[in-house]
């Protein structure tokens, strides 16, 4: 017996993301609906070998609906979330609305599974912020081992984590490039984009600091532990899909890197691609579509007595997105909405 699941966001990149995993992954469906705003109303998207049409966000009822995962952002989701929460329905949010509440779980099911009985408080669970979802996975069974102390992190973000909008400005300005009659100004991003990098991501804070930097740190300290410092500097880049990161952490006790690297080896949701040789690492494009976080480049840090360094790939729009929101639902069924 499987579950009257909803998409809500189902024409987004997100949304239409999540619909193919729930469909690769085999998701125990018996009836779903795909939900968007009005201005998308009737658009046709896929499941799988159906093609289902969207329905109205705004006049739906929840009731009796089993799980519903949300990608619409933010305003929509305060307005819509706790409606379908009240009717019954567990909230799966892809927004960044719920993350910091205290009374709603906010999960890596790789890391902190367990924090998902905390669900009933509100009837809403909270998926991290892409670039947290991807570091958490790699640094849990680091920081099990030898306790991390500090992480500094470089990321390398990918448009498609700005949405549509960000990938159609990218290709626009890569195509103006070679067409100099044409001038695409930048709307979706603060700078020209093509061909460039911006060290700028969503609004900047009173400490210098940009709120997408702030994020990584709140975000890691509810997941993994408070005590652990982190510093980041979240940077996008000219790539359509796939966020990389640069990460260095500082453990309490030695790791050795080969040791590290046969913990991450093993550890859940973790490919471990790292040959110290010309092409021996992965990068963005070679992401796209996987389910897997991968990590190359794993060296000491000659600098500290207890340092490591890595680099971080993963598709954004699936673990970053989706691909965790999908394994909450499958989770919260296991543990929580057990039928059958």
């Amino acid at each position: 017996m499987g579950y009257r699941v909803v998409v809500a966001g189902a024409t987004g990149n997100v949304g239409r993301e999540m619909l193919n995993i729930l469909a690769e992954r085999q998701f125990p469906v018996d009836e779903l609906a795909v939900l968007a705003s009005r201005r998308s109303l009737g658009t046709e998207v896929s499941f799988g070998e159906q093609t289902l049409t969207t329905k109205d966000l705004d006049t739906f009822d929840f009731t009796g609906w089993d799980i519903a995962l949300f990608a619409i952002g933010s305003d929509a989701t305060k307005k819509y979330a706790p409606a379908a929460a009240k009717a019954g329905c567990v909230v799966i949010d892809n927004s960044s609305l719920y993350r910091y509440d205290p009374d709603v779980p906010l999960i890596v099911p790789e890391v902190n599974a367990d924090a998902i009985e905390g669900y009933a408080k509100k009837n809403i669970i909270a998926n991290p912020n892409c670039s947290t979802a991807q570091m958490v996975v790699a640094l849990k069974p680091l920081h099990d081992r030898a306790k991390i102390k500090r992480v500094v992190v470089s990321t390398y973000q990918s448009v498609s984590g700005a949405g549509a909008a960000g990938m159609d400005e990218l290709w626009d300005q890569t195509k103006a490039v070679y067409n100099p009659t044409t001038d695409v100004e930048p709307a979706k991003f603060t700078k020209q984009i093509a061909f460039n990098v911006i060290p700028h991501i969503d609004s900047f804070m009173d400490d210098g600091s940009t709120k997408e930097e702030w994020k990584m740190v709140a975000e890691t300290k509810k997941i993994i532990d408070p005590s652990i410092k982190v510093t980041a500097t979240c940077v996008r880049v000219p790539v359509f899909v796939g966020h990389s990161e640069s990460v260095n952490i500082e453990t309490e006790d030695f790791l050795d890197e080969d040791e590290a690297r046969d913990i991450l080896r093993e550890a859940p949701g973790i490919m471990v691609i790292d040959k110290r040789e010309d092409g021996g690492y992965v990068t963005p494009i070679e992401c796209v579509g996987d389910f897997a976080t991968f990590i190359s480049r794993l060296r000491q840090d000659s600098t500290i007595d207890n340092g490591l360094n890595f680099w971080c790939v993963s598709d954004n729009l699936r673990k970053g997105a989706a691909l965790n929101a999908v394994q909450i639902a499958e989770v919260l069924g296991t543990r929580c909405l057990k039928k059958g």
